[in-house]
């Protein structure tokens, strides 16, 4: 009996010890930033200009469209690497005759900061604004993975006009995501940054195009599926077959590319 007693306690003792662990590193799972700056040769590579343009820098804008443009694209990137590295969208949306800024967030290549979902979201807040006073409408808002949660959140608190959406590999909301990955441990009543979506969107009366890798096992289909579900306003939803969560068409001549912003801008 003493042997069990004492195999009991242990085990409490193990998972008080797991669930403090979670709420003092979740921050750590959560975000890998590339806190190096890119080089000039890297910028001048990817066809990208430090934006606005003077310090400090809060992301990157696409050189061909720079100027004219037939609106902004704003950019929020996943929780990996930095925002130079997703050029891919300048290389696709520049030839559809639009102006991509890719947003950096605080701690994320070279900028000062430390992640978190208050941080992020701040900031995101900031620089649409930016993006408003320099270049006017129409401007659309990208997220990426994480970078959904974080448009979510500044299209329901920024009071800047916007012409809609497009949320790629979206979640519907962190606690919820992480519950599902580990059923066991009760990760959705300790989780200190939410990115809740569902409620950050219902007062969004704007378009939102949303894309789904079916095969994505870091956001399952089902939690992208939720947040579709709960969306008031004009939605269409792109799903790329066999599509993993990083393995999704990214190359600039895709027919969806042109298909997902005809519907975002077309009055």
């Amino acid at each position: 009996m003493r042997v069990v007693l004492s195999l009991l306690i242990a085990a409490m003792i193990a998972a008080i010890i797991v669930l403090i662990l979670i709420v003092l590193l979740q921050r750590r799972l959560l975000y890998f930033p590339d806190p190096v700056p890119p080089s000039q040769v890297q910028l001048d590579a990817a066809g990208l200009s430090r934006w606005p343009g003077q310090e400090p820098t809060r992301g990157y804008v696409g050189v061909a469209n720079a100027v004219a443009a037939r609106g902004t694209v704003l950019v929020f990137h996943g929780n990996a690497g930095a925002a130079w590295q997703r050029s891919y969208y300048v290389e696709a949306l520049e030839l559809l005759g639009y102006r991509v800024v890719l947003a950096e967030y605080p701690g994320y290549g070279g900028r000062a900061g430390t992640p978190s979902e208050a941080a992020l979201v701040a900031d995101g807040i900031a620089s649409v604004e930016q993006v408003y006073r320099r270049y006017g409408e129409p401007i659309i808002l990208w997220g990426e993975s994480l970078g959904c949660g974080v448009a979510a959140a500044v299209a329901r608190q920024s009071p800047v006009p916007l012409a809609g959406l497009v949320l790629l590999t979206p979640w519907d909301s962190l606690p919820e995501l992480a519950q599902g990955h580990y059923p066991l441990l009760p990760l959705r009543y300790l989780m200190r940054d939410q990115y809740d979506s569902v409620a950050n969107l219902k007062p969004f009366g704007g378009k939102v195009a949303l894309l789904v890798a079916a095969d994505d096992a870091i956001i399952p289909e089902v939690r992208s599926m939720i947040l579709y579900e709960s969306l008031p306003g004009l939605k269409k939803l792109w799903r790329f077959a066999g599509a993993g969560h990083n393995s999704w068409p990214v190359a600039p001549d895709e027919h969806w590319w042109r298909e997902v912003m005809d519907f975002v801008v077309e009055q």
